[in-house]
């Protein structure tokens, strides 16, 4: 897989905030919980990046994203009971647009993952 490495250490930074926060908060404090557990792991990023649109080769806007990680993944965050295919797609319409390999989209808010047992 593609950033196997990177995708690996930024998704075991989300699974130790999960496990020390639960679910429940807003997408604020979760993403101010990554922010230091990034900067724990020593994993680079970016927060609230700008990610720009183009269309036929053209800039036709901006999207901005919760984090950049390494230069080459962007993360986008989420605290709802359960994600749509509408967040989903929207996800995967920035990356095509954005002309992205590859991003995360983390949910912090399901309780299937939560492993505090």
């Amino acid at each position: 897989m593609i950033f196997e490495e990177i995708t690996h250490k930024i998704i075991g930074c989300a699974m130790e905030v999960h496990r020390q926060l639960g679910p429940g908060f807003q997408e604020y404090i979760y993403h101010r919980a990554l922010e230091k557990e990034f900067k724990l792991q020593k994993v680079s990023f970016e927060s609230e990046y700008e990610i720009k649109i183009f269309y036929k080769g053209d800039q036709i806007g901006l999207r901005r994203v919760d984090f950049f990680v390494e230069k080459q993944i962007p993360v986008e965050i989420k605290a709802l009971s359960e994600l749509t295919d509408t967040n989903l797609a929207q996800s995967k319409n920035y990356l095509e647009a954005g002309g992205i390999e590859i991003g995360l989209l983390l949910n912090f808010d399901l309780q299937a993952f939560n492993s505090k047992d």
